[in-house]
């Protein structure tokens, strides 16, 4: 491992979801450029300059090991990667984001295309608010007056706004806001899987459905109108027992909960299986229940096309599965979707994973992770 440097950097924007975009543009500085050591608060304030929205800014510290040019061309190519292409002749103007270097270390570094520490920092006072929260002790090399004597004397008095926003310095941060996580979806679809794997990478508490042992499970594939009610009635009392258990008792080990399954699936399922005074019945006893139940944070519903999930359901060689049919795939799928549409107050994102492979290849799981970041953070405004 070589040298660690300390690089301050500004972000802003005002273009676009603000916010969201600074996160993922944290995140993506520790993913190209190294750790991300510590953020400041957000600060709003009125365009300099030109007629504009509103600038969302913030201050990151960053140790790295690249040196100044590199961290240069890494975040043009953020700026790029966001929509945004610097010109010599730019000027002020919006943008989605805007990335500064303002310092390095203690270096002086006067090149045509990197100047450090940036030139402007001791005019801008919604560069040196956020600064101050992360260093307010940190000395200029030039003028040598630390970033709170500089804040003191800025002559720039324009307002800047402190917000009630937080950003993150990396993704396990994020992922703590949450209590709980469900991961719901048709059969074959992955979620325990990801459920799994979600777990695992972020220290959750995972909560995972039994169904193995349940006798009438093959028995419903061989014979649904004989064995659906029984089924679902084993499959309620199962599902209840075991949120109760487990969803009540908070793992102090744990950062939160994820489940691989939500209970309501039990009413999904009934409504495709049960005879209509079957599941009439079987709704007076799930009401009931599901009203004592946890509800998750965020109800994440993994859509696969039918097609897809056979394959799965194939690849997994579970006996009682394989003549599953398409049509009651479809179902299901139907019947997940409409509870989504009928259920407004509830948290919920649907993530189209039919052309994903988020087990055996990393930058789908990525892809997937990256969906949930912009949710919670949507959640999170």
């Amino acid at each position: 491992m070589g040298k660690t440097h300390k690089v301050y950097l500004s972000l802003g924007s005002n273009l676009g979801e603000r916010y969201v975009t600074l996160q993922k543009a944290i995140f993506e500085i520790g993913h190209r450029l190294g750790s991300v050591e510590d953020v400041s608060a957000v600060y709003e304030n009125p365009a300099v300059g030109f007629d504009g929205e509103d600038f969302l800014n913030a201050c990151i510290l960053v140790e790295t090991e690249k040196p100044p040019s590199e961290v240069l061309a890494t975040i043009l190519e953020l700026e790029q990667d966001h929509g945004r292409l610097r010109t010599l002749a730019e000027g002020y103007q919006s943008r989605t984001l805007d990335i500064d270097i303002l310092f390095y270390d203690h270096e002086v570094i006067d090149m045509e295309n990197l100047k450090i520490p940036h030139p402007s920092l001791p005019t801008r006072s919604f560069v040196l608010k956020p600064l101050a929260d992360i260093a307010p002790q940190y000395y200029h090399p030039l003028l040598n007056k630390d970033v709170r004597n500089l804040l003191q004397q800025t002559k720039d008095r324009q307002k800047v706004r402190k917000t009630k926003l937080r950003l993150f310095r990396n993704r396990s941060e994020l992922f703590n806001q949450l209590q709980f996580l469900s991961i719901e979806g048709n059969i074959g679809a992955g979620k325990t899987t990801l459920s799994q794997m979600i777990a695992k990478d972020f220290n959750a508490k995972l909560v995972l459905e039994r169904f193995a042992d349940n006798p009438f499970l093959p028995k419903f594939y061989e014979d649904q109108s004989r064995f659906a009610f029984p089924l679902e009635m084993s499959f309620l009392a199962d599902r209840y027992q075991q949120f109760m258990d487990d969803t009540t008792q908070f793992d102090l080990f744990k950062n939160f909960m994820v489940s691989d399954y939500d209970i309501f699936k039990s009413l999904i399922f009934a409504k495709i299986t049960l005879q209509q005074d079957e599941f009439n019945l079987y709704r007076k006893v799930f009401n009931f229940m599901y009203n004592e139940v946890k509800k998750p944070d965020i109800y994440l519903y993994l859509y696969q096309n039918t097609e897809r999930l056979l394959e799965n359901i194939k690849k997994r060689g579970r006996d009682y599965e394989q003549n599953i049919e398409a049509a009651y795939l479809e179902k299901i799928n139907r019947g997940y979707l409409d509870f989504i549409k009928s259920h407004t107050q509830q948290n919920s994102i649907v993530l189209d994973v039919s052309d994903l492979d988020f087990v055996s290849n990393i930058s789908d799981y990525e892809t997937v992770l990256k969906q949930l970041d912009e949710h919670m953070l949507r959640f999170l405004i």
